[in-house]
Order: structure tokens, then C-alpha cells, then sequence
């Protein structure tokens, strides 16, 4: 605001010396000019300044698991990748993550790439709390991704209510009057029935062509206060409204995952958080 002020000065102060010709008039012009020009660049270098603050932020550099915790029997660092393996003499019983250390995840947006073998099964989940009990398990929000892309792009709630929104689905979640401890009858087929679909963002099988399979695709993930959007290479795929507060998170872990079943092989690169 003291930029414009400043600004509105000057040009009045050239205004009211526009009608004296002379040196002085002149300088005083041209010092103006010059002024103004200079806050503006210094009101734009503030801006960026401020912008800067919420840009995106590399929270895997590549070489090591710093900042990260989980299994080393599952995860490792490989040709700069995060690399989730399970071999045949390292099969599962539940399933297993890292988890990111570097704080909470509360409104953000995630970027990264990530390449899965045709038997893989994995996700990223966020807002999500640690279970005491179980090694390295996280519950929560997950943007699911297979090798099969049956169900990648979708939002399916690991350790909850199971699957809030498929692909191609907008999806509001009804208010419920209690915890989900209580709320089993409300699972069925491995889905959550109180929700409303409000929405088309496509044919679930449409959609899965903008997937490859065995190869890089980039996952963005934008969550702000209780609507979370799964995108995969720039289209969305599912979009969900949590309106359940006895349910929902707000903030909570960040994750990545290895899955119950036959051997797979996941990477991950180029993991990119900006926190909003």
C-alpha cells in the first residue's frame, strides 16, 4: 500500500510541475519516473518474495531415505528413485509404508512421478495417522494407484471407509453421526455407501487411457480444507467433499505404500510438496 501511495505522490508532483518548462521541472520529472520505477520493481521482487514462500518443495533428494522412515527389507534408494520392492521371500501380511518426517500435511499440493509394475499395488496417503500396533501402517486418505490401473486416480480411505470416491466420480460424503468403529454396515463391496455422487468427470475406462502402464505418470494431488482432488498427467480423476466430520482428518502423515499380494516392484521421483 506505501508503494502506491509513494506513487500517487509523484505523479502528482509531476503534475503540478508540468506546466514549468524548465531544468528543474525536468529533473524533477525524470528523478520521478525513475523512483516510481524502481518501487515497482522493488513491490514485484516483495510479491515473488511472498510467492516463493508456498512454492514447491523437493522432499526426496534422490540419493537417500533422509527425512523418511519405513522397512529397509521394502524400501530403498535406486537410480535416484524410491523404490518400494516386494521379492517372493519378502511377501507381505499387512501392508507397509514410508512415511515422510518432515511435518504433517494439512491444505497442500503434491507432486510426484511414479512407475509400477503390472502386479503392483500402491498409493499415496496423506492426512493420515500412524497405527500403534502395526509396523509402519498408516490410516487415511490414499490416492490409490495399481499396476493394472483398475483403480488408480481413485480415493480410497486405507483403514476406514474404504472407497470415497472410484475414478471418474465427484463425490460428497454425507455427515455421520459417529466414528466408523461404529459404522461397518455403511462398508459394502469394499466401498463407503453414504456419499452422494454429484458428479461425472468421465468414464472410468476413458479415463484410464490417459494412464500408462509399466511406465512414468505424474500423480497431483491438491487438498484444501475438505476437498481433495486426485489428478493423474493433468486430469482429474476423482474429486471428493468430505462433509463427514466425525470421520474426516484435517492434517495428519505422509506416505507412501507397498501392498498386500504377489511380488511388485514401485517407484517414485521427483516427490514435490507445497504446503498452503
Amino acid at each position: 500500500m506505501l508503494f502506491f501511495v509513494l506513487a500517487f505522490s509523484i505523479f502528482n508532483l509531476i503534475i503540478t510541475q508540468k506546466f514549468m518548462p524548465n531544468k528543474t521541472s525536468l529533473r524533477i520529472i525524470l528523478w520521478g519516473i525513475l523512483l516510481f520505477v524502481l518501487m515497482m520493481v522493488n513491490y514485484q521482487t516483495f510479491a515473488q518474495s511472498k510467492e516463493n514462500k508456498k512454492a514447491f518443495v523437493k522432499i526426496f533428494d534422490g540419493k537417500t531415505l533422509k527425512g523418511w522412515e519405513g522397512d529397509p527389507t521394502y524400501w530403498r534408494v535406486e537410480n535416484g528413485n524410491l523404490v518400494g520392492e516386494v521379492t517372493p521371500s519378502t511377501l507381505l501380511k499387512t501392508n507397509t509404508f514410508i512415511i515422510w518426517r518432515g511435518g504433517e500435511t494439512k491444505d497442500f499440493e503434491l507432486i510426484t512421478e511414479f512407475r509400477v509394475t503390472a502386479s503392483g499395488n500402491t498409493g499415496i496417503n496423506y492426512r493420515s495417522e500412524q497405527l500403534p500396533d502395526v509396523p509402519f501402517a498408516l490410516k487415511g486418505y490414499q490416492a490409490d494407484i495399481d499396476g493394472k490401473n483398475n483403480y488408480t486416480g481413485q480415493n480410497y480411505e486405507e483403514r476406514g471407509r474404504t472407497t470415497l470416491a472410484y475414478r471418474g466420480e465427484k463425490a460428497i460424503i454425507n455427515p455421520q453421526p459417529n466414528d466408523t468403529e461404529g459404522l461397518k454396515s455403511s462398508i459394502k463391496n469394499n466401498a463407503w455407501t453414504e456419499r452422494t455422487i454429484a458428479g461425472s468427470l468421465g468414464n472410468i475406462d476413458s479415463l484410464r487411457t490417459h494412464i500408462k502402464s509399466e511406465d512414468w505418470n505424474e500423480c497431483h494431488i491438491i487438498v484444501k480444507g475438505n476437498r481433495l482432488q486426485h489428478y493423474i498427467n493433468g486430469i482429474l480423476m476423482s474429486d471428493v467433499t468430505d462433509n463427514d466430520q466425525a470421520n474426516r482428518k484435517m492434517s495428519g502423515l505422509l506416505g507412501v505404500q507397498v501392498h498386500v499380494g504377489p511380488p511388485m516392484k514401485v517407484e517414485y521421483r521427483n516427490i514435490r510438496l507445497k504446503q498452503l
